[in-house]
């Protein structure tokens, strides 16, 4: 750390010089506009980039034949992720389809991505997004409507033994996914560009939370997506309606301290937060006492229910973390 004195000129304009080093390391010229931006911690950051600049940056990947498709997919939503304004994807040769392939489907999983331009041997993609209009707190109020739609329905798909429903789920967690990677791209352009976070009313230290929400609201529909898939298997089979019962209160249960966690949050309510960590310990124990009533059934019968009824309490114990993010975050507030 630097320490410089403060001076005052012309009786009232209180002045600090700036460090030669970093002036030059960021090109700063004579009459260049500088950001200044009051944190909520009370430090003032001096940046060059202004808040209507966005920073611009391109990621590059050579391509051939032999190019992994699935590798190259995860190539790009990374560069996605990491919050490229542009990606170009180049071949020495003609573009093998495969990849064409991969190109296509990471523009459908991802928000705002379009090709622009595209030749035999290369395609460049574009971040069209307005990255300030896409608010934080919308996107997690999305993502919990989606999961608890998704939850909702795999109960529904149980209790009639629909392999339509179950299917259904599956595919809609795609939904999840892109918005918890634009949730990432967005947390790490702010990291990359603080100024912008000063235009979206957002501090980064809620920006940092929104996005650890996000993660774990993602890994509940994951475990949602395991449910539906031994649904899948349970379809055609004679169920116990007493186990199917618990089951359904279990997973209500469930959603509710997810619910409960997202809406706490949102409300800034700590004392409830801590009610819903509670509630938690009830649920892993009623979660205990299906498993043993599971051992009983037939052995597809017996797993399948035992991986859903695993999810359950798994939901349930991140619904807990979503609470516990929220503590964390209120008490430092």
């Amino acid at each position: 750390m630097e320490i410089r004195r403060v001076q005052i000129t012309g009786g009232s304009s209180y002045v600090i010089t700036l460090p030669k080093e970093w002036v030059k390391s960021v090109n700063i010229k004579k009459n260049d506009q500088l950001g200044l931006i009051r944190q909520s911690d009370g430090t003032l950051l001096i940046t060059p980039k202004m808040i209507e600049k966005q920073i611009l940056s391109e990621k590059q990947f050579i391509v051939s034949n032999s190019t992994d498709k699935k590798f190259l997919l995860r190539q790009l939503i990374g560069a996605y992720i990491a919050g490229y304004n542009s990606i170009k994807i180049k071949s020495k040769e003609r573009m093998p389809s495969s990849v064409r392939t991969s190109i296509k489907n990471f523009t459908q999983i991802t928000i705002g991505q379009e090709v622009i331009e595209e030749t035999d041997d290369s395609v460049l993609i574009k971040d069209l997004l307005i990255t300030a209009e896409m608010p934080f707190n919308s996107t997690i109020k999305r993502m919990h409507l989606i999961v608890r739609s998704m939850h909702e329905d795999a109960i529904s798909a149980l209790e009639k033994g629909d392999k339509k429903i179950a299917e259904d789920i599956i595919s809609r967690d795609n939904e999840v996914d892109r918005l918890h990677w634009l949730m990432a791209r967005q947390h790490n352009i702010i990291l990359q560009n603080v100024s912008l976070a000063e235009k979206m009313k957002i501090t980064i230290e809620i920006t940092s939370t929104y996005y650890l929400i996000s993660r774990i609201i993602e890994r509940i529909g994951d475990h949602i997506v395991r449910i539906a898939k031994n649904i899948l298997n349970l379809s055609d089979k004679n169920l116990d309606k007493q186990m199917v019962y618990k089951i359904h209160s279990a997973s209500d249960l469930a959603i509710n301290i997810v619910n409960k966690s997202i809406g706490s949050f949102f409300r800034k309510d700590i004392q409830a937060s801590n009610k819903n960590i509670e509630a938690t310990k009830k649920l892993v124990a009623f979660c205990e006492e299906i498993n043993e009533l599971a051992l009983i059934q037939k052995g597809t019968i017996a797993i399948s229910i035992g991986y859903i009824v695993e999810s359950i309490r798994r939901i349930a114990e991140y619904a807990e973390d979503i609470s516990e993010t929220a503590i964390n975050y209120l008490v430092w507030e």
